[in-house]
């Protein structure tokens, strides 16, 4: 027989033991696991964060745009201020040397092309009249209606409060025009300044950028960096070189047909054809075709026909040879680059796509490993008869110079 006192001191024993054994288990009284609120203060805590990061990268997305873009920019500059210190030009001085050069070319080029947009406006305005008199002769006699001037300007006048309207809107979107203007301008002096100091402080960026690495990756990061300039700079290089030339060769064609602002047509056609990526070619044709439809249309022909020439002149002759000293970029590679540029950062990144390419083309022959193909019909079939018209021509050069010698 147990007495009362004895069963109390069981009955706590027993519940101590489940206790013990509840505790080992992992499970507090009450059925809850002791890791489980420092987990759901840690995922509170993480998703936070998250959120806080998230908010500050996109806030923060447009200076990261600024500085991509200064970086690929000091990439272009740089050779230029380097050769420049090796003269004994301090790298302060001859940066801003370059961007005066730089900026002296883009007003040349913005005040030539806004010479001719001023006087063709004015021109338009001033023929509008007689154009307004021929729409009209045209619309009656091919609509069979009888409009005349007069009854134009009733109809206007008896709109007035619609044009009214879309004046007062144009006028209330100027605010909105402006505000984007200073933005843009003020993004313009961000990244030139930027850019500024990645080209001036190129060898102290590196180093720093290099005393946060241990020794071992140092080399890796300073060949990189190399690559990156020579690239850049390289196709830069070789589109500013094609552009001068490009310029050259249309200003001949447009002096001989005696075509309007044939200097300031013809440095549009340089700098759009090369350094407008994809389209750059149609647009830069465009405008001169137009421009010789206003004064004769046969010119407008003559234009294109040129045009045309002169750009499988350019893809043929001209760009192998030229690209070949720089850098050279497949047209396939250029134009997917352009295109995941333009989904990625829009405009921005379809101007820096192709620069980017062709840094990642360097890194891939340098550091990517290649191995001899075995001789295959299927492979060697295209480089077979490339061989044989290698060979051909070979062959017909050393006879047109042994003919030249015979002559001689």
């Amino acid at each position: 027989m147990t007495t009362s006192g004895e069963q109390e001191r069981l009955g706590e024993a027993v519940r101590g033991a489940e206790g013990e054994r509840a505790g080992h288990g992992g499970v507090l009284w009450g059925g809850m696991p002791p890791w489980l609120p420092r987990a759901m203060v840690l995922f509170l805590v993480s998703v936070g964060l998250f959120q806080l990061a998230d908010w500050a990268f996109r806030q923060l997305i447009d200076l990261f745009v600024m500085l991509l873009v200064a970086f690929f920019l000091s990439l272009a500059l740089e050779p230029a201020v380097d050769r420049m210190a090796a003269r004994g030009v301090r790298r302060g001085v001859g940066t801003f040397l370059v961007f005066v050069a730089v900026g002296v070319a883009v007003v040349g080029f913005l005040a030539a092309l806004g010479t001719l947009l001023v006087d063709q406006v004015a021109k338009i305005a001033g023929d509008m009249p007689h154009l307004v008199d021929n729409l009209i002769v045209w619309t009656n006699r091919t609509f069979h209606q009888d409009l005349s001037l007069g009854e134009l300007q009733k109809r206007l006048l008896k709109d007035s409060g619609t044009i009214e309207g879309y004046a007062q809107q144009a006028a209330d979107n100027v605010w909105g025009v402006s505000s984007t203007l200073i933005g843009g301008l003020f993004q313009t002096f961000t990244v030139g300044l930027f850019t500024f100091y990645f080209t001036a402080e190129g060898p102290r960026v590196r180093r720093t950028v290099c005393s946060l690495l241990p020794p071992a990756k140092q080399a890796e990061v300073l060949r990189a960096w190399e690559i990156a300039l020579a690239k850049t700079g390289g196709y830069l290089y070789s589109r500013a070189v094609l552009a001068v030339v490009s310029a050259a060769g249309h200003w001949v064609m447009f002096a001989l047909i005696d075509l309007p602002y044939s200097a300031a047509l013809a440095i549009w056609v340089g700098v759009m054809s090369q350094f407008v990526p994809t389209i750059g070619t149609y647009l830069a044709g465009a405008l001169p075709v137009l421009v010789a439809l206003t004064v004769e249309p046969v010119d407008a022909l003559y234009v294109l026909v040129f045009t045309v020439v002169y750009q499988q002149i350019e893809n043929y002759v001209l760009h192998p040879r030229i690209t070949a000293r720089t850098v050279d970029v497949h047209p396939a590679v250029a134009f997917g680059a352009v295109i995941a540029g333009a989904a990625l950062l829009g405009a921005v990144g379809a101007l820096i796509a192709i620069p980017a390419a062709a840094t990642m083309q360097g890194f891939v022959g340098t550091y990517v490993r290649r191995y001899e193909v075995a001789t295959d019909p299927r492979i060697d079939q295209g480089e077979q008869r490339r061989a044989r018209r290698e060979l051909r021509r070979e062959a017909a050069r050393r006879l047109r110079r042994m003919v030249g010698g015979d002559g001689e």
